[in-house]
């Protein structure tokens, strides 16, 4: 097993448990896109652990790595085959470990995706459980039923699949005949498994101990809340059920008996050193839902869609942070903040023209959102809880909104005729130099094109440039490390201010203002300027905020 650095815990000093995840700033690493070690395109655990030097100087305290198991890549290894290996075109499980080891050297936490709701339809279970027809005990750790009408032409329920469609998908049994339905809430080659079943339960308790023997930190749950389905598979009585997600309790999503699962789960988690942890990606109808996933007994954070689907606006800005806070105080929980992951459009472009939803397809004005961006990502930093940072955001990247149909991966995008599954957008590569074939992420090109303007968003181009948001993360970073009102913590004080403007000070000596307006505007200055998204030159007392912008003072 990996063994431990005191200097791991880097905020041990700052809060009164010493849990590290109470404060600490996450890293998303999309492996295929961050960079690509052996120059076939594609990136890999080599890359990765490559680059973790550079993670380490940014300033964050953990690396989340989505999925790098053994998959066919039907949905960019979320449709996993076996949860014990690497995918050959990530690496090898001595890569993973060798990065696990580098990681910690630096001072760096490994989270690892967890992928529980479903598996692959090449994972042994489900190929056994085809193959051997109706009546495999296999078929029981799956939802397997038998269709509707006469013949059992029509599926057993109407639920929708999240990419698309129907979802559940028609069988063919040994001798050709029609068989029965499979459930699959996202593509057809991802199966729901049936969490009723006692070895499922088993088996994601091994694969839990599997991974924490070799040394990670935590896990991140994908679809957390999708893994218990309401008794009887009931018809939901709607058609366009994407609409709906988000407005209730759905009978396939945040079922109750999730949380059995997850209190096992700690226990296990609590048996290992060094504060492994488990993160929910649960999306829920209100963040008052969202903390049943985080009670003391059960997983440690859970990710703040609420706050990252919240529009520029100071007014929404300001109920999504208290929602949030008031949510998991009474559990104990550390909020967690979000503006971009690898199922929605990066920030910098979502925030580039008028509200929107979490997916937007214009580019909007390039130069609004990335003024926005920088002024959110200060306002996120300086929340109290936990924050994750989506690889490339740092460097300011849009999201790529002209990719060509044709090289388009997202599975939605084909199920949908071109009507949704725009992800492929913010998972383009990121360049770490300004010139070379895929901009240093590798020498064989990159799986998805980059746009000619990334050579000046470059790791390279922008280090050592002042006022770059990539030095701008770096500087936030370690102010925010340094800084003692910064970090843990549950409490926000709100100031007057001019509206559109928010100022909020935190125990300690600190105030941040933002002003989310198209205009500047002038507020007492309330102490000395720390860190400023644009320039600011307090002057008798005064400051005059820019447009769209972010400060932080020190008091």
């Amino acid at each position: 097993m990996t063994q431990y650095l005191a200097d791991a815990q880097h905020h041990a000093d700052r809060t009164a448990s010493g849990d590290w995840w109470r404060d600490a700033v996450i890293y998303q690493v999309y492996p295929r896109s961050f960079a690509d070690g052996n120059g076939d395109g594609m990136g890999d655990l080599p890359g990765i652990r490559s680059r973790l030097p550079y993670l380490k100087e940014l300033g964050v305290d953990a690396v989340w790595l989505s999925p790098f198991y053994a998959s066919p890549q039907a949905d960019a290894g979320y449709d996993v085959a076996d949860y014990r290996a690497i995918d050959p075109m990530f690496g090898t499980l001595l890569d993973a470990d060798a990065l696990i080891r580098d990681a910690h050297d630096l001072g760096l936490r490994i989270i690892v995706d967890l992928v529980p709701n479903h598996s692959s339809d090449a994972h042994e279970w489900f190929k056994r459980a085809l193959k051997e027809g109706p009546g495999s005990p296999l078929r029981d750790r799956y939802h397997f039923r038998p269709g509707k009408g006469a013949d059992g032409e029509l599926p057993p329920n109407d639920w929708e699949s999240i990419f698309g469609g129907p979802a559940w998908t028609r069988t063919r049994n040994p001798d050709g005949t029609p068989g029965d339905w499979y459930l699959h809430l996202f593509a057809p080659e991802q199966p729901d498994f049936n969490w009723e079943h006692p070895a499922v339960a088993d088996e994601f308790r091994s694969i839990l101990r599997f991974w924490l023997d070799m040394g990670v930190d935590g896990f991140r749950i994908d679809v957390a809340h999708g893994l218990v389905k309401a008794a009887g598979l009931p018809d939901l009585g709607s058609g366009d059920q994407l609409k709906l997600l988000g407005s209730g309790v759905m009978p396939f999503f945040d079922q109750d008996g999730v949380h059995e699962i997850y209190r096992a789960w700690r226990t296990i988690l609590d048996e290992y050193p060094g504060d492994r942890i488990a993160v929910a990606e649960a999306w829920t109808p209100t963040v008052e839902r969202t903390a049943n996933y985080v009670r003391p007994d059960e997983l440690h954070q859970a990710f703040n869609f609420q706050y990252l689907g919240t529009h520029w606006d100071a007014a929404e800005l300001r109920r999504a942070i208290d929602a949030s806070l008031d949510a998991m105080r009474p559990v104990g929980a550390p909020a967690t903040w979000v503006l971009s992951n690898h199922d929605v459009t990066r920030h910098a472009t979502r925030f580039a023209g008028p509200p929107a939803g979490t997916q937007v397809r214009e580019a909007g004005d390039r130069e609004l959102g990335l003024r926005r961006a920088r002024a959110a990502t200060l306002l996120m930093l300086a929340l109290p809880g936990s924050a994750y940072l989506y690889q490339g955001e740092e460097l300011g990247l849009p999201d790529v909104t002209d990719l060509p149909d044709e090289v388009r991966q997202d599975p939605a995008f084909g199920r949908t005729e071109g009507q949704d599954g725009f992800r492929d957008g913010c998972r383009v590569p990121i360049p770490w130099t300004a010139d070379g074939p895929s901009y240093g992420f590798g020498a064989g090109g990159s799986w998805l094109p980059q746009p000619d303007s990334w050579a000046g968003l470059s790791v390279e181009a922008q280090t050592g440039d002042p006022n770059s948001t990539l030095e701008l993360y770096r500087r936030a970073l370690a102010a925010r490390r340094e800084h003692p009102a910064l970090g843990a913590g549950d409490a926000v004080e709100w100031l007057d201010a001019p509206e559109g403007v928010l100022a909020l000070r935190r125990p300690g000596g600190f105030v941040c203002t933002v002003n989310t307006t198209g205009a500047a505007v002038r507020i007492p200055a309330p102490g000395r300027v720390l860190l400023a998204g644009s320039a600011v030159e307090p002057a008798d007392g005064e400051a005059e905020l820019p447009a769209d912008s972010a400060v932080w003072w020190t008091v």
